[in-house]
């Protein structure tokens, strides 16, 4: 059996960045966990002592404290000179408040003024300071620009910082005596954020080094922290009033450094990769009045897709014709930033893409615009196409869609009812067994639990989700709007025709779909399903998906089903 990392008081750590900022906090919290040894690296000059001037004089008065030493010295107090001497004082005060701190734990600390993209400085300091058990690689700068603004250095004072600083660090450390190492990567490395390409590398960077490191040193604990927005100095009242109108939460300090000292316990020791914050919501742009085609082309196989033996028809799994729309909204949501799907209007399943000997190759999404209204709304038509060996192009799916940058409030829907009328009272998984009332999704795409009433004209279900791992989402994953959920949603009218006539139905086409929220994860929803007409060979219904309190989440108007027979399903 591997032996896991402990902390301990024989623990040694460096630390870069570790001497002030947030990087600093979560040492301090560190100590207090488990006092050890602490050696934190910054590019900063600690004083030994302060000038004369400085000694006696808080940070309000400084800069005046400094401009009248430089007029006594016969020199001109430039902004920029005064700025300077400021910056090396209150850094040297910084360092000096967080070494205290630590040292007040019981823990150790020692501050050695290094850069750490310096390969040869940072061996020659970190030579004599014995056996390095941990690294917390903190350090990091910014240089927010527009990608065609950035320049070269720009590009280099951020990527080296964090990739040429791990490199360094590692190198002057004995991997086999590594226990612990701790890289504090960004949000911006796993979302993506305007003005931040170089920060996005770098820190993707550290995320998949955190992988290799851990499949090379099993016992190791390691973990790349894609920490979100901290509510420090960093993030002005102006600036945290943009992270609201965008979703984003900032993280506290107190709580954030505890979410660190909780990622080193032992119970995460497997995880090599975690993201604390929220999602960066990308800020609209100006479009341009352009109109144009894209197409984008995509492998779609059962190994990425493990969901899709949860979906099996006939004997062969079967993309949902949810999966398909979701690739389409999904794609869109990336090329146009800021802009979310509200609806889309003549969803069309023309050829359903099964898992077999007929499967192609490769599956073209074409994305066509139709109009574009800049801060407003995009509309695009799409379709899903693929060629089969002779060269003749199958449509599998088309729809056109609509994404606007503010989605409107979400309606209530004014017929809900949620009495119990129990005339059917089969519950949860009984529906998706043989015999009976039988949908044959799997669990990816359960479950309807159960069903509070049915007439000839309405069934209305509970219903409720449980998230599945992203790696079994593959290349379909929940983003604004969740396939699985949908289509689960849809297994009323299922229920209905079963009940009824003894038919079961699969979709066809929906006229027009809207989203107002998410629909919510492992948490009960309703949908209310409206049966607007039947015949021998159709259905049509309409699907609001709501709360108990009938706030909509979203709605599938004019949904046509196609009816089947249960055996010709199965076998």
């Amino acid at each position: 059996m591997t032996q896991t990392a402990q902390l301990s008081p024989s623990s040694v750590f460096v630390v870069s960045g570790g001497a002030k900022g947030i990087t600093a906090e979560c040492t301090i919290r560190l100590a207090q966990q488990q006092p050890c040894k602490f050696i934190l690296l910054g590019r900063s000059e600690l004083l030994e002592t302060e000038p004369d001037f400085a000694q006696d004089c808080d940070e309000s008065a400084l800069k005046k404290c400094i401009m009248e030493n430089l007029l006594s010295q016969g020199e001109k107090p430039t902004p920029m000179n005064v700025q300077k001497i400021y910056n090396k004082i209150t850094s040297s005060r910084e360092i000096k408040k967080t070494l205290a701190a630590i040292e007040k734990t019981g823990a150790k600390a020692e501050y050695i003024s290094v850069d750490v993209t310096d390969t040869q400085a940072l061996q020659e300091k970190l030579a004599n300071v014995g056996s390095i058990t941990g690294i917390i690689h903190g350090a990091g700068n910014l240089a927010d620009k527009l990608i065609e603004k950035k320049t070269e250095e720009d590009f280099e004072k951020v990527y080296t910082a964090k990739v040429k600083g791990l490199e360094n660090l590692l190198a002057c450390i004995n991997p086999n005596q590594l226990q612990h190492l701790v890289l504090f990567s960004s949000v911006t490395g796993f979302h993506g954020n305007i003005g931040q390409s170089d920060y996005a590398i770098a820190n993707e960077i550290l995320n998949k080094s955190a992988h290799i490191v851990k499949q090379q040193y099993p016992s190791c604990h390691v973990v790349a922290i894609n920490w979100g927005a901290w509510d420090s100095g960093m993030v002005t009242p102006e600036l945290k009033k943009v992270f609201q109108e965008r979703g984003i939460e900032v993280i506290p300090i107190a709580a954030g450094a505890q979410m660190l000292v909780k990622e080193m316990g032992n119970a995460n020791h497997a995880t090599t990769q975690v993201v604390i914050g929220s999602k960066l919501i990308p800020v609209a742009t100006e479009l341009d009045s352009q109109l144009r085609t894209h197409r984008i082309r995509r492998q779609i196989t059962l190994a990425d897709n493990p969901f899709l033996l949860d979906h099996t028809i006939a004997g062969s799994p079967v993309l949902p014709a949810t999966c398909a729309m979701t690739w389409m909204i999904n794609t869109c949501e990336q090329l146009y930033p800021g802009y979310r799907l509200f609806n889309h209007k003549d969803f069309k399943i023309l050829k359903g893409i099964t898992f077999n000997e007929s499967l192609a190759k490769e599956h073209t999404l074409e994305i066509e615009e139709i109009s574009k209204v800049s801060l407003e709304n995009i509309e695009v038509k799409a379709k899903i196409w693929s060629k089969n060996p002779e060269g003749k192009t199958h449509y599998h799916f088309s729809a056109q869609l609509n994404l606007q940058r503010e989605i409107p409030i979400a309606p209530i829907y004014e017929s809900i009812n949620l009495e119990q009328d129990n005339i059917i009272t089969a519950t949860g998984k009984a529906f998706y067994q043989n015999g009976g009332t039988t949908l044959f999704h799997g669990p990816a795409f359960q479950e309807v639990k159960k069903v509070l009433n049915i007439s000839p004209e309405k069934i209305t279900t509970e219903c409720l989700w449980e998230e599945i791992s992203h790696q079994q989402q593959g290349q379909f994953p929940v983003q604004w709007v969740n396939p699985y959920t949908i289509d689960l949603s849809m297994h009323g009218l299922w229920i209905w025709t079963q009940h009824f006539y003894q038919e079961a139905c699969l979709p066809g086409k929906v006229e027009i779909y809207e989203q107002f929220a998410p629909t919510p994860h492992n948490k009960p929803f309703y949908v209310s399903c409206e049966v607007k007409a039947k015949t021998a060979t159709s259905a049509i219904a309409d699907f609001i998906i709501h709360d108990r309190q009938g706030q909509i989440y979203s709605r599938m108007l004019g949904a046509h089903a196609i009816i089947w027979s249960m055996k010709s399903l199965r076998n």
